[in-house]
């Protein structure tokens, strides 16, 4: 057996182990701390120069040009698998669809006679997508950064990926309609697109998840520049599985397996008021993990998973709401009962056919999610991240006269006279014009 004696009974927990058991894994950012902050500093100073240097040293590789060519993205069409092709079209419709009914309306409301009230949305004008390269490339994140930045109607759309960037990668972003593609990455690609090199623009939001040097460097550069932001800071990805009597345990273990294999820190959490689903999945994990060619990851990420226990289905959704997971998976009987009851969570998987592997993929709601308990307070990336909102007041002489006397009452008790000045002017001027 690979796994053993991994089963948790919540009840038999004091409130310190059972605080315990929620950690997430611990993320050491103090040692890239100042690796990040020496690259931006070169970066800013250098460009392009410190660019070529940070991607000899950490890509291996010396390239001539960081954009890649017109024509090599054309030509990717011709060099992905036409089974690719045709399941990444039925991705780009369901994330496109989903992704359109986000646009926030504009608002435009008579006040009251006289005041006249909007709210325009704008795009925000030039985006940085970065698109993680390591053990596999992320062709999926080019969909869920790009698609809804296109809705938004961001004119500026510039795209970095380490190198060498793959003929999958090249041929959705084509698709995306995206064509300022970059080979850079890591921290110093965060950083060309914060400040601008001599061939990359700079931009005014970033969007992306990344390694522990990306997430760094998107939280520095955050602080130090107030014309730059971030979409979210990701951490290692997360599952819950919410599970009754009603549950495939064969279903479960491919969800958690699926999940596992993201990376060595990635966290998985089984709650459930059934021991013996609890039983019937570990056992059904050991048979599944031995066909899977990334075992030892997900090995490594079982060390920071939990398999609990608990006396009902309520203590399972206390359980998940405390956490907040990046992604929840409800598998019960009566699972629109239990959303009723979710307060916390990224996104959501309903039922027992809805694995969180489509989700990633294909099914449509975004797969850029908060992660490490921010799902608290924080949601999913959507076309409103991409767009900013400016509120317009116009008032007539009329209006003004109607609202003067509170706005200079409120003023004078916050000791703010300067305001009432303000009004009593215009005031003031109506009064002399219909005197005169």
């Amino acid at each position: 057996m690979l796994l053993e004696n991994k089963i948790i009974y919540w009840n038999d927990l004091n409130s310190i182990q059972q605080k315990n058991m929620l950690l997430r894994p611990n993320i050491q950012r103090n040692h890239v701390k100042q690796v990040v902050k020496d690259i931006i500093s070169d970066v800013r100073n250098l460009r392009d120069e410190a660019l070529q240097k940070y991607t000899n040293k950490f890509d291996n590789v010396q390239l001539d040009s960081f954009k890649v060519s017109q024509d090599r993205i054309n030509k990717s069409e011709f060099l992905v698998d036409e089974e690719f092709k045709k399941s990444v079209l039925l991705s780009f419709k369901n994330i496109y669809k989903f992704h359109s009914k986000q646009n926030m309306n504009m608002i435009d409301i008579n006040i009251q006679t006289g005041i006249r009230c909007q709210q325009i949305v704008l795009p925000i004008e030039s985006i940085g997508l970065y698109v993680p390269g390591g053990v596999s490339p992320l062709f999926s994140t080019v969909l869920m950064l790009s698609i809804p930045a296109v809705i938004a109607g961001c004119k500026n759309i510039i795209l970095c990926s380490p190198p060498p960037i793959v003929n999958e990668i090249l041929y959705v972003a084509k698709m995306c309609g995206i064509n300022n593609i970059f080979e850079i990455g890591g921290a110093q690609s965060i950083a060309a697109l914060a400040f601008g090199t001599e061939t990359i623009p700079k931009v005014n939001k970033i969007f992306g998840p990344g390694n522990v040097y990306v997430t760094e460097a998107k939280l520095q550069l955050n602080q130090l520049l107030t014309d730059l932001s971030i979409d979210m800071t990701a951490g290692p990805s997360e599952l819950v599985v919410i599970a009754d009597h009603s549950a495939n345990p064969i279903f479960i273990a491919s969800d958690l397996l699926s999940q596992l294999e993201h990376g060595y820190d990635t966290q998985v959490m089984l709650l459930t008021c059934n021991h013996m689903i609890a039983e019937k999945v570990l056992t059904e994990m050991n048979k599944q993990i031995l066909n899977l060619s990334r075992k030892s990851i997900i090995l490594s990420a079982l060390e920071n998973s939990r398999f609990i226990v608990t006396n009902n289905l309520i203590d399972c959704i206390g359980i998940s709401n405390s956490y907040a997971p990046e992604h929840l998976s409800i598998q019960t009987e009566n699972s629109r009962y239990i959303l009723s009851k979710v307060l916390n969570a990224g996104s959501i998987f309903l039922g027992h056919w809805s694995p969180e592997a489509v989700g990633d993929y294909i099914s449509g709601p975004n797969h850029v999610l908060p992660t490490y308990g921010s799902a608290i307070v924080s949601s999913g990336l959507s076309v409103l991240d991409f767009q900013k909102r400016i509120s317009v007041q116009e008032l007539t002489s009329v209006g003004l006269k109607s609202v003067s006397h509170a706005v200079m009452c409120l003023s004078m008790v916050e000791k703010m006279d300067a305001h009432s000045n303000a009004i009593i002017q215009r005031m003031n001027f109506i009064k002399n014009r219909y005197e005169d």
